[in-house]
């Protein structure tokens, strides 16, 4: 349900990272560089849980730093 993801990625990423000082207001940011890779990890940690259950398996986290600059997680 799109909904039920939407409301996923808002409580879980959206809220806790959008308009914050990563370095001082989001763990582990306060002692990991908030490169675009350890994002799009920290991304993975907090959906997974949320995603990877009744069957369905998160296949990756994608990070847009410029329309045609990514990094692609794919789980550990």
């Amino acid at each position: 349900d799109l909904k039920d993801l939407k409301d996923v990625l808002d409580r879980e990423v959206v809220q806790p990272l959008d308009h914050r000082f990563l370095n001082y207001e989001v763990p582990p940011f306060d002692r990991v560089i908030p490169t675009a890779e350890n994002m799009a990890r920290d991304i993975w940690r907090r959906l997974e849980p949320h995603l990877s259950s009744h069957g369905r398996k998160l296949a990756l986290v994608r990070l847009y730093e410029t329309p045609d600059l990514y990094v692609d997680y794919l789980g550990e």
